[in-house]
């Protein structure tokens, strides 16, 4: 356990700048930007933000249960305001796992760690958990840092325009319960995105040259032939159908959220439509999604390719 974590802090020594830097940094500017947008645009009539605070005023007496409608939709808006840095999230961990294995060869810098007693098992595994369970847990921090900033920047503007939507806004449960939620999430993550982590590090620990074409260019190129054999031969779409999984599981399956775009999202009966209800049911949806067998058929493929990494590191030359 001791050697796993030695490694954890390796991968994050290493990794600093796109693990936690690159995160901070989007995050100051999504705020400076925010604040600088409403700052300037507060001043006009047709500001949405100005409509949105006049709306809970008669005269200057509150409009009974405005203050909880405000303090809904900077709620929403400050959870919509951190979906750049879950996309930030995708592409540094997909890229992450591309050269997490293929970097140490093209650099021989995998000759030094193979002279330390530190096992391939150790050395796969810890790049698996910094990229299901290290690189979300800071992203989670990330956002919520971010959120609160923006709800705060917003409660401000609206007491210097005469409403006091503090006492709203710090009860309101989407504010409170937002990182509980991303928490409870994190296991689904980590079960989801087992096929896209084993096929990139497995691709990582096989390939010579040209990663990404490999890892991506193999399973599209399969997926278009498929598709072909399917219509030349005028078969049912059944093959089709699966290959799509399977490519959709092995390439995307480090999207947060995107278990909620299959059977979880036509459970709610809702669609994709964004509202108060949708996003407290996202946790409940989510541990759903774990129940249709195909989610633990894509884990069980994931950890045996997660194993022909490990074995592939083992016994492939550094030349």
């Amino acid at each position: 356990m001791n050697t796993l974590t030695w490694l954890l802090k390796r991968e994050y020594w290493e990794h600093k700048g796109s693990l936690l830097r690159a995160p901070a940094i989007l995050a100051i500017v999504m705020v400076a930007v925010t604040v600088l947008t409403v700052g300037f645009g507060i001043g006009s009539s047709d500001s949405p933000f100005r409509r949105l605070l006049s709306g809970t005023l008669q005269g200057q007496a509150l409009v009974p249960g405005a203050l909880k409608g405000v303090a809904d939709v900077l709620a929403m808006l400050s959870l919509v305001g951190t979906l750049p840095l879950l996309l930030m999230l995708t592409a540094t961990t997909f890229f992450y796992c591309l050269g997490a294995l293929y970097d140490e060869r093209r650099d021989r810098s995998i000759l030094f760690w193979k002279s330390l007693p530190l096992s391939d098992t150790h050395t796969v595994l810890s790049k698996a958990i910094t990229v299901t369970i290290v690189a979300p847990l800071i992203v989670i921090g990330v956002s919520t840092a971010t959120s609160v900033l923006l709800v705060l920047f917003a409660g401000v503007i609206a007491a210097l325009n005469g409403v006091n939507v503090f006492g709203a806004l710090l009860t309101n449960p989407i504010i409170l319960l937002a990182p509980l939620r991303a928490l409870g999430m994190l296991p689904v993550y980590l079960i989801w995105a087992l096929p896209t982590v084993g096929w990139l590090l497995m691709v990582s620990a096989w390939a010579r040259s040209k990663v990404f074409l490999w890892a991506v260019g193999v399973p599209v190129i399969a997926l278009v032939l498929v598709k072909w054999i399917v219509y030349v031969l005028g078969a049912g779409h059944a093959a089709v159908t699966l290959m799509e999984t399977v490519v959709a599981r092995i390439l995307f399956g480090l999207v947060p959220g995107s278990w909620l775009g299959g059977e979880a999202s036509a459970m709610s009966g809702r669609g994709g439509q964004i509202t108060i209800e949708r996003v407290s049911s996202l946790l409940s949806e989510s541990w759903t999604s774990l129940a249709t067998p195909g989610v633990w058929v894509g884990a069980v493929a994931g950890m045996a390719m997660l194993y022909a990494a490990i074995r592939l590191r083992r016994f492939r030359d550094e030349g």
